[in-house]
């Protein structure tokens, strides 16, 4: 094979390995957000990380004639598999030189090592779960992503078909501006349903943070459970992912919907911090934190990451109500370019929603299967 080899990524020095070889593959690509190192590491610790609890993981690298030519995760995520009843094996953490043999023999190592755990197919890239960032970017390559969405080299697609893989489902990003949209319409139906249901909404209090956490999650189980590809969430990975963007996050653009005192929604939109990442190049110090505080000032960017609520209030216009209010505190606040991503491409309602609201599709990312 050339000097290929897909070898175990054991130990610090292999993880280590594994992190710096994406940092390395996108020196030279303007569009790359290098995330911190530190963040990685934290989310790659299978020790630490509670998502290892449910789930079982293995790191590869591939080497060709003693350079560093690839690596994958290979994932059996036994909570998915247990919620949806199948036996699914996960790869994620993806990344190649173009290069189809290398990219075919970390694809193979992934797949034989999820089928000797018993799984049935091939499914990805997620990282580690749909929880997470997710999906292979196959068109909008024309400009960096948004906090928390993945990047990838334009023939990553080409190298998965041509590898075997076919599409599963396709997950859509949208473009809009906070101070273009047009409002008139919105507003009328988030009223009427606010008025209607009884509903109120709020922005997150942020002195009862972990009582706000615990609420939005016992939500966000509900909400999306039949989803497809949704993961549940344990309680302590959803509590640690609410204190990673608690540093980031701004009261107004996380709203709570209430009824009676029980919360049946939540909108969560983040500040784009990506754009303040970037100048750190990955690494806090010994100057990178002073970049990025300083950059997040300049921030006028956002992404809407998740508007969920329970199923009784799904068709009342509830959704509206939300999307209305976050465009209101985005406008107030400064705030222009928008995103609204990811939304399934068979979740029917919430596209034609956001299209009639006048955003445009402008990225699609793919999750693969293989069989």
């Amino acid at each position: 094979m050339g000097g290929l080899e897909i070898v175990t990524a054991g130990g610090k020095r292999g993880l280590k390995e594994f992190i710096e070889f994406q940092y390395a593959l996108y020196k030279n690509d303007p569009l790359f957000v290098p995330q911190p190192r530190i963040a990685i590491h934290d989310l790659l610790n299978r020790e630490k990380h509670p998502f290892y609890r449910t789930a079982d993981v293995e790191f590869f690298l591939a080497r060709k004639n003693g350079a560093t030519v690839g690596r994958i995760a290979a994932i059996y995520d036994r909570a998915h598999n247990k919620f949806h009843h199948e036996n699914s094996g996960f790869f994620g953490f993806f990344e190649t030189v173009d290069d189809q043999e290398v990219a075919k023999a970390l694809l193979t190592r992934a797949r034989d090592w999820t089928r000797a755990k018993g799984a049935t197919r091939l499914r990805g890239p997620v990282n580690p779960s749909t929880n997470y960032e997710s999906g292979t970017l196959i068109d909008g390559f024309d400009s960096s992503p948004m906090v928390m969405m993945t990047y990838n080299p334009h023939y990553y697609p080409a190298l998965l078909e041509a590898t075997g893989l076919r599409k599963a489902m396709d997950l859509l990003a949208y473009s809009s501006h906070a101070q273009k949209i047009e409002m008139e319409k919105i507003e009328r139906v988030a009223e009427r349903a606010l008025k209607q249901n009884g509903v109120t909404v709020r922005p997150i209090d942020m002195k009862d943070f972990a009582g706000e956490v615990a609420r939005v999650w016992e939500v966000y189980c509900a909400a999306w459970s039949k989803n497809w590809g949704f993961v549940p969430m344990s309680k302590e990975e959803f509590e640690l992912m609410g204190k990673d963007m608690k540093m980031i996050l701004k009261p107004d653009l996380v709203l709570i919907g209430e009824k009676k005192g029980r919360t049946v929604g939540f909108a969560l939109a983040l500040p784009d911090v990506n754009q303040a990442l970037k100048p750190a190049g990955g690494n806090l110090f010994p100057l990178g934190l002073l970049k990025i505080l300083y950059y997040q000032r300049l921030v006028k960017s956002v992404r809407v990451v998740a508007l969920g609520v329970v199923e009784e209030f799904r068709t009342t216009g509830l959704g509206a109500a939300f999307y209305a209010m976050l465009v209101r505190n985005a406008r107030k606040m400064g705030y222009g370019p928008c995103e609204m991503s990811w939304i399934l491409e068979d979740n029917v309602l919430m596209n034609r929603s956001i299209e009639l609201m006048g955003a445009r599709r402008y990225k699609t990312y793919r999750i693969y299967e293989w069989n």
